[in-house]
């Protein structure tokens, strides 16, 4: 497949930022469309596109069923699985024989990090005119301490992306930087664009009695909260140190996380070590975080190791949470700024104790109704990022249209 078989056919005195015969279509490139930031976020800007003007499909390295593949079929958009992506020559042959089987696409959106360099190669060899590699995280403290083949993989993958890549977004100015270099910030492939939130998930009003009984959680309990996979970065074993102390000075201390993933077994078990097997509620993943986090939580804690932005503490903010977060997360994530509080991972677990149990007590100076129009007013509000994503895919198709037509008449004049 060519990316002249794949054009509209436009009149040439229309605009092509407006005028489409059909669709653009697009394809992102995920590892599988389970619930997490990335996840959410693409199928919120998925309910909210217009979806006769963007048609998205969903290219996956895996055969298992994943959370949102059943709404994704539902809203018209296809799950594609394409597998081995660890065997380049098989992940090739895949590639390649869902684009001519599933094309023509416009543009292909790999939201795969390091391996995005290889997708977009791909993608440029069969030619895709729109090529976005996006990046939703920041490693560059760990890459620091990287050994010598992470660091020879890294190198490559950031050449191939810049050699294929004609687009670059991350999630905030560090993730940019991370992925992109020192390049990005004058190089307008590289661009911010930051995940949007859905509002209209906290306005719906919430018995928090009803919600904290179907945890088994006292009514008038302290909760602490986390929301995230039982991964290293999201540093749960900090999380039980930090909820240990608490308990010490706070009996009615309960830690709520919500979430799942190879660490959960492990963590329980450290849980029933220190003897806070009774304090701590393992929910799983859910589907509805905004209502579990109005009504079931007091804190939110988010002492990550690193992170791209970390999109769920945007939706603790938009609850009206207190937020306590580790300052290795982007800050331009602390949106409404009496919630936030930051401390460095270095600090003691009975310092984020002091500052958890201070914040639960002391007046925030901002009502969570205050606090959700502040979200909404924000480039955080899912409406905002749906506008700010729908223009790039536009312009850029735009300007590839521009391309092929220049390149079009040159052929006929010569």
């Amino acid at each position: 497949m060519h990316y002249k078989s794949s054009k509209s056919t436009l009149k040439s005195n229309e605009n092509p930022t407006l005028a489409h015969e059909r669709s653009i279509r697009i394809l992102h490139v995920v590892a599988g469309m389970n619930r997490g930031g990335i996840e959410t976020w693409l199928m919120d800007f998925l309910r909210q596109t217009d979806r006769d003007r963007f048609q998205m499909d969903f290219l996956v390295h895996t055969t298992q069923p994943c959370a949102y593949d059943e709404e994704i079929r539902a809203l018209n958009s296809q799950i594609i699985p394409c597998l081995h992506p660890s065997r380049p020559w098989t992940y090739t042959a895949n590639f390649k024989r869902i684009l001519r089987e599933y094309g023509p696409y416009d543009i292909v959106h790999s939201h795969v990090y390091l391996f995005s360099g290889y997708v977009l190669r791909l993608a440029q060899q069969a030619g895709i005119p729109v090529r976005i590699a996006h990046t939703h995280t920041d490693t560059s403290s760990i890459e620091a301490r990287a050994g010598l083949y992470r660091r020879v993989y890294h190198t490559l993958a950031k050449w191939l992306i810049n050699r294929h890549a004609t687009v670059g977004l991350g999630m905030s100015r560090k993730a940019v930087a991370d992925l992109f270099g020192a390049v990005c910030e004058t190089d307008p492939r590289w661009q911010a664009i930051y995940y949007g939130i859905d509002m209209a998930s906290f306005r719906d009003v919430i018995d928090p009695v009803a919600m904290r009984a179907e945890f088994g959680i006292p009514a008038d309990a302290f909760v602490i909260g986390h929301v995230g996979r039982f991964v290293k970065v999201k540093n749960h074993t900090f999380i039980l140190d930090i909820a240990a102390e608490v308990a010490k000075r706070e009996p009615k201390m309960r830690l709520l996380l919500v979430g799942d993933g190879p660490l959960r077994p492990e963590i329980q078990h450290k849980a029933a070590e220190i003897g806070l097997a009774d304090r701590i509620i393992f929910a799983g993943v859910r589907s509805d975080v905004p209502r579990v986090m109005q009504g079931a939580m007091d804190v939110f804690l988010f002492p990550s190791l690193y992170e791209g932005l970390g999109n769920v503490r945007l939706e603790a903010q938009a609850a009206g949470l207190p937020c306590v977060v580790s300052n290795t997360v982007p800050n331009e994530g602390d949106v409404v700024k009496p919630l936030v509080q930051r401390l460095c991972l270095s600090q003691p677990a009975s310092a984020w104790a002091e500052v958890i149990l201070a914040m639960n007590k002391g007046e925030l100076g901002i009502t969570p109704t205050q606090a959700l129009a502040v979200i909404a007013q924000s480039p955080f509000n899912i409406q905002n990022s749906v506008q700010s994503l729908e223009k790039i895919y536009l312009n850029n198709y735009s300007q590839s249209l521009s391309s092929w037509r220049k390149e079009e008449a040159n052929c006929v004049e010569s």
